[in-house]
């Protein structure tokens, strides 16, 4: 059985034939498409390292069947910087040291996009921890990780002010 998904990743359309309907956006993402920076941690919905945007909103890729997503926008970390300029959450995320091995720290990245897009961040450090409570870091980087989502939304505050004015 083949079916046909077509998804905009990245910004960019995408039409994929599917030999199985059974194929998760994580494995279309990580094997037809080659955007191995979303990471297969425990495949069962659990750690959040496979954490991507999809219509702007995050989603574990793992649980997602790649089927069921036909028309959908997908947004990946590889899609998240403007060329070389980095996003500022990826900013962040260098100068608070919120990350060691690396391994959670895209999906990190991604939650936290969908967190304050979403508007669920704010500035309190233990609403940003509830909000992004289900990616875990097994280096324990969390103090990093909320340093950084309280500087982003600072920074996005500040700057929404300025224009304001």
């Amino acid at each position: 059985m083949n079916l046909t998904v077509s998804l905009t990743v990245n910004g960019e359309p995408r039409t994929l034939a599917l030999d199985d309907p059974r194929v998760t956006l994580l494995d279309l993402l990580r094997e037809r498409l080659q955007l191995t920076g979303t990471k297969k941690g425990c495949d069962r919905g659990q750690c959040g390292a496979c954490t991507v945007l999809v219509d702007g909103r995050r989603i574990n890729a793992c649980l997602q069947l790649a089927a069921s997503l036909d028309g959908a926008a997908v947004q990946t970390i590889e899609g998240v910087a403007d060329g070389d300029k980095l996003h500022p959450v990826q900013a962040a995320f260098i100068e608070h040291d919120a990350l060691q091995c690396g391994f959670c720290t895209p999906g990190q990245i991604m939650s936290t996009i969908g967190l304050i897009n979403e508007g669920q961040a704010g500035a309190d450090p233990e609403r940003i921890r509830e909000g992004l409570s289900g990616n875990l870091c097994r280096c324990s980087a969390y103090v990093g990780i909320v340093d950084a989502v309280v500087d982003v939304q600072q920074t996005l505050a500040a700057k929404k002010t300025e224009r304001a004015a």
